[in-house]
Formats: C-alpha cells, structure tokens, sequence
C-alpha cells in the first residue's frame, strides 16, 4: 500500500511547476472561503461548538488531505455527520463524542488495511438517496431553535417537536429576519458570483456586520479559542473499557457514514477529474484523520463533496489544495476570531437550512417517482424515515434489507413461454418426422429454477394437455436447486405417465451439473438432451416407451 500511494505522488507532482502551484494556491484559499462558514455552521449543529468545528476543518484538511486516496479529496465537518452527533452529544456529552470518534478512526483504518473500499458498492442507491435526504430533514429541524430563537429539550429531532407542546413555541423575530435574509440572500444569489465569493460566506459577513453595528441583542456563536489544543479534548485516561463497550455502536455509525461519504464523494469527484479513487486507500487516511482529531478537541470528519468539487472547479492540481485550504482556515482562527465570535446563531441557521435542502438529490428523487419504481421509492421512503426517526445504523440496514428483498424478487423471477411447434414452417421434407412432431409444443424457460419458482415448473403440465410431445428450451436457465430439481423430475413422471415425451433443450453447463448431482440426468435420458430445439426436431427420436404403452 505504501509504494502504491508512493506511485500515486509521483505521478501526480510529475511535471509539478509554479503555474500549477499557483492554482492549487488559488484553489485553496476559494475551498476556504467555502467551507468557513460550514465549518463553524456543523460545529455549532453537532452539539460541540463553532470552535470544534473550526479545528475539525483545519486538522482534518491538513492531515486527510495529505493522505487521501485522490489528490482532489477535501476533507472536514459535515451535515451528516453533525446530523448523528446531536442525540450523541446529549447522552454522552462532548467526551463521548471524542472517544466515539477515536474508535470510529480505529474501524476505518482497519477497512482500509482489510481491503473493505468496495462495500459501498452494495448499498443500493435509493438507499444513499433516502440517508441523504434524511439527514437533511434532521440538519433543518435541528436549526428551529437558532432560526427562530426558541428553546427545546430532547435527542432527537422527533423529541426536539415534542418538547415545543410543554415548552411552548415564542419566536424571536430578530432571529427570523436575520435567518430568513440569510435564506433568501443564498437562493437568489446569482450562480456566477457564487464562484467568486460564496453566498454562505457573504451572507454571514453581511449579518455579522450589521448586529455589531446595530448593536443587536441575539444569540452569537461565543468566544472562539486561538489555539489548536483547547483545553477539552480527549484524554487517554477516558479509553476504559467500559467506555469503549457503551460507545462502539456510536462509533459503528460514524465510521460507516465516514466510508459512504468519503468514498461516494471519491467516486463522484473521479467521474468530474478522470482520475480513480484509491478507495482503500482513502479509508486509511479517514482512519487515520479520524483517530487525530480528538486530540486537538474536533469531531468527526469525511470527504466532503461541496468542498471537494469547489477544489476541482476552482483548477486544483494536486493534494497541496487541501493543504492551502487548512492553511486558510488556520490563518481565519487567528486573525479573524473574535469578529467570528459575534457572528449570529440564526445567521449559521439560514446556512445550515439551505445547505440541508441543496442535500437531497432532487434529480434521482423526481426520477424514482416520475417514473414510478415501487421498489426503489419504497426503500427511498423507508431509509429516510428510519434515518429521522432511529439513526443510521438501523437506517442503512433497514435501507440494504429492503433492497435486498426485493433483489431476491426480481432475481426469483421466472418466465415461461409457450409455442405449438408449426411443422409446415419447419425446413423437413420427413414425413415421419412432421408425423412425429404435428403435435408438440415447446415451452422456453428463463430464469433461475430455484424453490420460489417450483409451482411455475409444476404448471407447465396444465399448459399442454393436448400435446404429445414437449420440448423444454432452458437455455434461459440460469440456475437449478435441489427444489425445482425434484419438481422438474415429478412432472416429467407425470407427464411421461400420460404418454407425453419430453426432451430438455439447450440446457447451461451449471444446470446440466445440477442435472448430474441429482441423478436426473439418468432418469431422464441422455438421449433426451439436445443441444437445441432445432436439432431436437431433426432428429430421429426413437419412440418413449410411455408413447408406446399408450399406443
């Protein structure tokens, strides 16, 4: 792995000039005007403060940036991430989290040495898309209290709604105006100075400005520490293990959502630059970034896809974006930290509100339902329900369960044709041979002959009541159990008791082996195999005895 990720830097400062230093500088200090206000937005979202959420940004996009597995990879706090944080938070308070986080980097480090980047592959898509929209739902009741200065009790956001009945629901108006002009401003913002200056970032800046003016009495973000080792951060005493035993299910779900993240947003930024992933790779990098940041008191983190397409588009060249990218941040905490502090709750709402809608993938969601796939709205609605309502662990399960039942549907699925055989159109001048076969039908087989299927094999008998001879095309059969073997010699009995012959055309080498394990080969005949219905029909097929008996 390591002469792998030497290759990989070889390759890419191959040719390494000022030109393309001056983009990935470039580039760096853009990802950082982006992702300021997000970091300070998911710090304050996760439960921990805007200033965890600031060193997560800059540890996580120093040191995972300098380790990724595609040089475009910008790492830091995200939605979802400070989406499943909350309820932590509040039940094991912000140590919790720290020892969480460790464990979680521990487990994506040992995805990454035990090869386990392909996983994701298996999470269906309606899947990923139903999460998404899920953690958006959660990131945008969580900011109810921010935007509309109001107060509520609970872990969840279900039992954040709740607590508004007893707690009562007064809105603080200046709160709303500011977070509602925070909205508004990032929507109509035209997408050309987007690129210049970010909408979140300016929209901040302008709010910001006009309550230190103004002198406005509403809730503000707090001191921000000018340090990299705050005073609350983990502390190697806290790894007992009764710590670890109460805090490995958290930490499951972090590093889980940490793979799909960083290795959806690896696969997305691949397909935008031409230049694959090393999801492997990646991990042990997450990993790796993930077991650091406690130390320096931050959250989880992922590769996220805002900051790392930001990165591409802005011309990035090589990891040293990041890098640039962390650098900025760093150089904000200093000099810009106690303007930071005064920048409003309901300001870093209104981001956080528009981040949460521009989450959800619109396109795939209109597609699913336009085009009314039952299966895939079905597992859709359900991940994002079990998402908002348990967490993402039993979300992603109950999300891959669905899709897997219906996987084993569509995959059990058996179609069964049937044709009366038309001598006249058959190329024989034989007359015994059209004799032989003016009364045959042949029924074509696709699909797997498996136990889901052995009443549809048990029915073909009802189909050809007026036939004397049956031709099974199975050229279509993918696969043949220990069930439909024995149904398949059950009604060859049957139909051979009746007078019918049967033959068994184009059969697949995995079901002939099946044929063989089970002995039907011999109750059947080799002489009743063909290679196709067509030869089957130009041979001359001695009489069955069951025809014989019959005559």
């Amino acid at each position: 792995m390591l002469s792998s990720f030497t290759s990989q830097l070889k390759s890419e400062f191959k040719g390494y000039n000022k030109a393309k230093f001056t983009k990935d500088l470039m580039a760096g200090i853009t990802v950082a005007a982006v992702a300021l206000p997000l970091a300070l937005a998911f710090g304050v979202s996760s439960g921990a403060d805007a200033a965890a959420g600031l060193i997560t940004a800059i540890i996580a996009g120093f040191v995972m940036s300098l380790l990724a597995g595609g040089y475009y990879q910008i790492s830091g706090p995200t939605g979802a991430m400070a989406a499943i944080l909350t309820s932590l938070v509040i039940k094991y308070g912000i140590n919790g989290v720290f020892v969480a986080t460790f464990l979680a980097g521990v487990l994506l480090f040992a995805a990454g040495v035990l090869h386990l980047g392909r996983l994701t592959s298996f999470i269906p898509a309606p899947v990923i898309t139903g999460f998404t929209s899920g953690i958006a739902v959660i990131i945008a009741l969580g900011q109810i209290d921010n935007f509309f200065g109001t107060v509520s009790e609970g872990a969840s956001a279900v039992e954040k709604l709740g607590s508004y009945i007893s707690l009562g629901f007064k809105p603080d108006f200046l709160s709303v105006g500011i977070g509602a002009f925070v909205v508004v401003f990032m929507l109509i913002f035209p997408k050309k100075l987007n690129a210049v200056i970010p909408a979140s970032l300016l929209s901040i800046i302008i709010t910001t400005a006009v309550c230190i003016f103004a002198d406005l009495n509403i809730a503000s973000v707090g001191t921000i520490p000018q340090t990299l080792l705050p005073e609350n951060s983990l502390n190697l005493s806290v790894l007992t293990f009764s710590n670890i035993s109460h805090l490995i299910m958290p930490a499951f779900s972090i590093a889980a959502l940490g793979m799909i993240e960083s290795l959806l947003c690896g696969a997305s930024a691949g397909q935008m630059t031409g230049v694959r992933l090393d999801s492997n790779h990646e991990l042990i990098a997450q990993g790796i970034g993930n077991m650091l940041l406690p130390f320096f008191g931050g959250i989880p983190a992922t590769a996220a896809i805002a900051r790392t397409s930001v990165a591409i588009r802005s011309g990035a060249q090589t990891r040293l974006t990041g890098i640039f990218h962390s650098v900025g941040l760093l150089v904000s905490m200093f000099a810009l930290a106690p303007v930071m502090s005064k920048i409003p709750m309901a300001a870093l709402a209104g981001v956080l509100i528009v981040t949460a809608w521009r989450m959800n993938d619109w396109k795939n969601i209109r597609y699913i339902f336009s085009h009314k796939f039952k299966g895939a709205i079905i597992e859709f609605i359900a991940t994002m329900l079990a998402t908002i309502i348990f967490d993402l662990t039993v979300a992603i399960a109950l999300g891959v369960l669905i899709g897997l039942i219906f996987l084993v549907l569509r995959l059990s699925f058996i179609e069964i044709n049937y044709e009366k055989v038309d001598t006249a159109k058959l190329d024989i001048k034989d007359a015994e041979l059209i004799e032989r076969y003016n009364n045959a039908i042949v029924a074509y087989i696709t699909g797997p002959m498996i136990f889901a299927n052995t009443q549809s094999i048990a029915d073909i008998e009802a189909h050809i009541e007026n036939a004397d001879t049956l031709f099974l095309s199975m050229r279509g059969v993918s696969n043949i159990d220990i069930s439909c073997a024995q149904t398949l010699r059950t009604l060859i009995e049957s139909l051979r008791s009746r007078g019918i012959d049967v033959a068994l055309c184009g059969l697949p080498a995995k079901a002939y082996e099946m044929m063989k394990r089970t002995d039907l080969d011999r109750f059947i005949g080799e002489e009743n195999f063909y290679w196709s219905v067509a030869s089957a029909l130009i041979t001359k097929r001695p009489l069955p005895d069951c025809r014989k008996r019959i005559a």
